[in-house]
């Protein structure tokens, strides 16, 4: 189901998605997860962003029997708005706080790729996040805090921000400096984390995942998966152990 009421995000409308279990699996404590789409890549495909995250939002809440909502950041997709770090975390915290205040006190996080960092970043700040899975996620945001007029290339490119837009370049460093996703995730335990990474990942290496790992000193579900890419969503190995590992988290 498409969900009525709107998710706001410093006053600009984001497009969302709602997906409510079966009425035969509801429960008193309903755990909640938020889905987080990473940044998109190719010329002109913010507008694709997230296409298929509904559709994982649905099976998620028919196969796992969690509320799920997907939705899309700001300059992605149909959202208003545009991208900036800063601006994408303050988005995944307004998705959070939309599922609070429709009941739903157990919230989750799940995110590929950067949607990954953003979800680990945003655990590691609010205890109160019930836990969190990381897919295809980066470790090391260096070469955007390092060089933050190629992440602004990069953006112009994908369209989440537009051609003329000209964004304070050193604020943008220290959004990406800020979050920090090995010291986040080393923040996480003793609440549930879970890592999934293709070993033939030509986007994220796969050192990055075992980072993460890491740094919640064993206190993470770590699945490699044997000779797949980035695009872990169009990857049912991925998508599987995902809704066990939530299956396993809510009985």
């Amino acid at each position: 189901m498409t969900e009525e009421r709107p998710l706001v995000s410093g006053g600009l409308h984001l497009a969302s998605h709602l997906a409510r279990p079966p009425l035969s699996t509801g429960r008193a404590n309903q755990p909640g997860l938020v889905l987080c789409h990473g940044l998109p890549a190719g010329a002109g495909s913010a507008r694709t962003a997230g296409h298929t995250f509904a559709q994982l939002a649905d099976r998620i809440a028919a196969d796992a029997g969690w509320v799920c909502l997907s939705f899309w950041f700001r300059g992605a997709g149909t959202s208003e708005g545009e991208f900036s770090i800063g601006g994408w975390v303050e988005d995944l915290r307004s998705a959070v706080e939309y599922l609070r205040d429709g009941g739903i006190a157990n919230v989750w996080l799940a995110g590929f790729s950067t949607g990954g960092t953003l979800a680990v970043h945003v655990a590691g700040s609010d205890p109160s996040i019930g836990g969190v899975a990381a897919l295809a996620t980066p470790s090391d945001l260096s070469s955007w805090s390092g060089d933050p007029a190629y992440l602004l290339a990069l953006a112009r490119e994908v369209g989440v921000i537009g051609p003329d837009a000209k964004p304070d370049l050193a604020a943008w460093a220290e959004e990406v400096k800020a979050l920090d996703p090995l010291g986040a995730a080393e923040r996480i335990p003793p609440r549930p984390f879970f890592v999934a990474h293709g070993s033939a990942d030509e986007t994220v290496p796969l050192v990055d995942a075992r980072a993460l790992a890491d740094a919640a000193h064993g206190h993470c579900e770590l699945h490699v998966i044997p000779m797949a890419g980035h695009r872990l969503r169009h990857d049912p190995r991925a998508i599987g152990i995902l809704l066990g590992w939530l299956e396993r988290q809510s009985t």
